[in-house]
């Protein structure tokens, strides 16, 4: 490790024990400081939200959501929880699902587990993505749809989704082996949705609690990495904007992604991210995706962050200790059982 790079190490330790007492520092209707000036983005935040990523079709062009509304909205996930979790308990039975509303015994995590957010977004937008103004997603490049819809790609999306054996651990993909979850951007998913970040004056780093990655932002003006070196987050740069920071990121390989789009996003993808500190307990977040050769235009949205207490535990996954084994030996097995073979 170089001494530059111990020296942002040390400097990102000091500066966790340090995040409180700056967070208590700030003066009411100041915007926060570091102790050298630039704006204060440290601290543990959430982004758990009842709001969907895009806009329910049933919605068509209602941009936001009235306070009657909103209001529905949260006390139904508020009487769902209550019951769900006051429920006798049911023994677990393959196939049923919990997640689905219906009160069947779970096949999986309860809804003890699950941190789905009690709140739509304040500012009562109906969906994460802003633009296109219908709130969804562009349209896919017609070669993307003729890539999804051939037979190479029906075969892994089943083999995913449990629907066909998986043939090789090279089919499945980075969440079945507890190395990569979260994309950048970065959305709620159905637990873990805490984001710590540390500052230095040459760097930001954002730890996502979902199998603890990292990310490193340098803000002191160096290059990108050379164009040949592909990277699972990419390679992010930063740079502040008065009191935002804007990040570019760039450089991802076939592992970056993006919701459901992890397989398909090219080496062209283009991500830009604003982080800037509305209030003491809020972070705005706004993001803008170009990638040419998935959709037929650039998408942005916004994911207002709340602050919430630390600490950050590991998320300590081990599907990928023994998971990828018995997915493939079930396989196996599945084959055998077709072929009429006795186990």
């Amino acid at each position: 490790m170089s001494k530059r790079s111990t020296g942002v190490v040390v400097a990102v330790a000091v500066l966790v024990a340090l995040v409180p007492a700056l967070a208590e520092a700030q003066v009411a209707g100041e915007p926060p400081r570091t102790p050298w000036g630039d704006p204060d983005l440290q601290g543990i935040w959430n982004n758990s939200t009842l709001t969907p990523f895009q806009r329910p079709a049933a919605l068509g062009d209602q941009e936001f959501l009235t306070e009657e509304e909103a209001a529905r909205i949260e006390q139904e996930a508020a009487d769902r929880n209550a019951r769900l979790a006051n429920r006798p308990a049911l023994r677990t039975e393959a196939g049923a699902s919990v997640d689905r509303g219906v009160d069947g015994a779970p096949g999986a995590y309860n809804n003890f587990w699950m941190e789905r957010g009690t709140t739509v977004l304040p500012t009562r937008r109906t969906s994460i993505v802003t633009d296109p103004p219908n709130g969804r997603l562009p349209a896919l490049t017609p070669e993307l749809e003729a890539w999804m819809a051939s037979p190479e790609w029906r075969h892994i999306a089943d083999v995913r989704g449990g629907r066909l054996p998986t043939d090789t651990w090279e089919q499945l993909d980075g969440g079945d082996r507890c190395l990569w979850y979260r994309g950048v951007p970065s959305f709620p998913t159905a637990y873990n949705n805490h984001y710590q970040i540390v500052q230095t004056p040459d760097v930001v780093a954002i730890l996502q609690e979902h199998i603890h990655d990292v990310r490193f932002i340098p803000i002191d003006g160096r290059p990108h990495i050379d164009t040949a070196i592909r990277q699972f987050a990419g390679d992010s740069r930063g740079r502040w904007e008065g009191e935002t920071l804007v990040v570019e990121t760039t450089h991802f390989n076939r592992h970056a992604f993006i919701r459901n789009f992890g397989p398909n996003l090219s080496r062209e993808l283009h991500v830009v991210e604003r982080f800037t500190r509305l209030g003491p307990d809020t972070l705005g977040y706004e993001f803008t995706v170009t990638d040419p050769r998935t959709w037929t235009r650039p998408w942005s949205g916004s994911l207002p962050m709340a602050r919430t207490p630390g600490p950050v535990y590991e998320y300590a996954c081990h599907e990928g200790n023994y998971g990828l084994f018995n997915m493939l030996a079930g396989s196996r097995a599945q084959e055998r059982a077709a072929a009429g073979e006795t186990p």
